[in-house]
């Protein structure tokens, strides 16, 4: 490379480069499809809960979860599984508990759920869940 590519690319470059690092490593940069994430969320979270903030249904609002500790909405009543958890609901752990049936992800929990086998379903639910904030 000869100094005036460097010079004028060189920069641009490496600032794309500190900025595609730090979406991939951002907990919010999830692989899959929001709009198909939301169809999940219609079909497998929203009888119990709401993508709105502030609103609780069966279960807590589900607005702003990615990144939020477990059982930390203050007006919901958690089960002590969760409130004791320990979790901070990171895309991982997301996708750790809504992998499985609740009840084995975290023996004590009131939420009755068999869990999301589809990687491409779950993907995408965790995107919707990452865009709600």
């Amino acid at each position: 490379m000869t100094d005036s590519f460097l010079s004028r690319f060189g920069r641009p470059l490496a600032v794309l480069g500190l900025l595609v690092g730090w979406l991939l490593a951002s907990p919010l940069v999830i692989a899959g499809d929001v709009t198909a994430g939301a169809d999940v969320f219609k079909a497998e979270c929203a009888e119990c809960h709401a993508a709105k903030e502030g609103r609780n249904k069966k279960g807590p609002s589900l607005f702003g979860v990615v990144g939020r500790k477990a059982g930390s909405i203050g007006d919901y009543d958690y089960s002590d599984a969760v409130r004791n958890s320990g979790w901070t609901w990171t895309p991982e752990q997301l996708h750790t508990y809504l992998s499985q049936p609740a009840k084995q992800a975290n023996p004590g929990t009131k939420m009755k759920y068999d869990g999301l086998t589809n990687a491409k379903d779950l993907d995408d639910l965790l995107s919707y869940l990452g865009s709600l904030h």
